[in-house]
């Protein structure tokens, strides 16, 4: 296919380094075979040497801070680089869990009550208790990948979780018991619906990155009126961020059926065993025509000469 080279970003400089490498390589493998495909290793918060806004359209794999909260969108909309994915506002929006959840909450999807709280004003773990009880999720406001996240059923549970805080904002959510959920959404469209089953009971960093601590099911074994009802969540949530191209929308689905939004992620993992990629194979995605269709609005985009997205 004739026309720019896709520059794949992975590593970057958060918490989810790791990650991103590994998207990163798949990415650029699986892009190789449509497109021109250059892969670029970042290092730090900048754009890397070599990228030019003449011949590149990029497709990001940068996983966490910067990567994914509008940081590097807004690089690459100042210096007028096509980009696959959400733009820097959508990106900045969904990777603050409050904002997100209150966004949504306003269009009418189910969010679990929280506290947001600085280390620096931490609350009382006898107040936090007091308003959400103590079957609590406890979490970094800006992380993704479940990085430092705690799951607590005790009152010495939640004050240790609330010690450990540092850095940044942090939410304390009432925990919601179901099954937990993910929809990939492809140009405003959900795909199939995975459900994930960690051994553990809770989906933390390690039931998410170590092999067979987790079993996932796809397509989720629901029925037809669940799962449609959660596909149109998966929408109403993209749309109301202000998300383009695709995302991966997480929720857990309550005793009652109804689903509860966790997440947004709008740079999900991209491994052929991730989430999204399984999610796309339920709606008939192999990873290559996948990443593919991924890349391919941001490639338009550049041939069509559209205006690169400003906040």
């Amino acid at each position: 296919m004739k026309g720019p080279e896709v520059a794949v970003f992975c590593g970057g400089t958060s918490a989810e380094r790791e990650v991103s490498l590994g998207s990163g390589r798949a990415c650029a493998l699986a892009l190789a075979r449509a497109f021109p495909t250059r892969l670029f290793v970042l290092g730090e918060n900048a754009l890397p040497p070599g990228l030019d806004r003449s011949r590149h359209v990029v497709f990001s794999t940068l996983h966490g801070t910067f990567g994914e909260d509008g940081g590097m969108q807004s690089l690459l909309d100042a210096a007028g680089v096509h980009y696959a994915g959400c733009g820097a506002a959508g990106s900045a929006l969904t990777m603050d869990k409050t904002r997100t959840k209150a966004t949504v909450a306003a269009h009418g999807l189910a969010v679990a009550d929280a506290v947001v709280f600085d280390p620096e004003s931490r609350p009382a773990a006898a107040e936090v208790a007091e308003r959400l009880g103590l079957e609590l999720v406890v979490k970094p406001n800006n992380e993704g990948s479940s990085v430092g996240l705690s799951v607590v059923g005790s009152m010495a549970e939640l004050e240790a979780a609330l010690q450990r805080a540092e850095g940044g904002r942090w939410l304390v959510e009432r925990r919601i018991r179901g099954r937990e959920l993910s929809v990939g959404v492809l140009n405003g469209r959900a795909m199939g619906i995975v459900e994930i089953r960690p051994h553990s009971g809770v989906y933390d960093y390690a039931s998410k990155y170590t092999k067979g601590l987790t079993e996932y099911v796809a397509p989720a074994p629901i029925d037809a009126g669940v799962e449609a009802s959660v596909k149109a969540a998966a929408q109403t949530a993209f749309a109301a961020c202000g998300c383009r191209d695709y995302a991966r929308v997480d929720f857990i689905l309550s005793p009652g059926n109804e689903p509860f939004l966790l997440e947004i992620n709008t740079l999900p993992g991209m491994k052929e065993t991730s989430l999204l990629p399984m999610s796309a194979r339920c709606a008939g995605w192999d990873f290559t025509a996948l990443v593919r269709e991924m890349v391919l609005p941001a490639w338009k985009r550049f041939h069509s000469g559209a205006a690169v997205f400003k906040l």
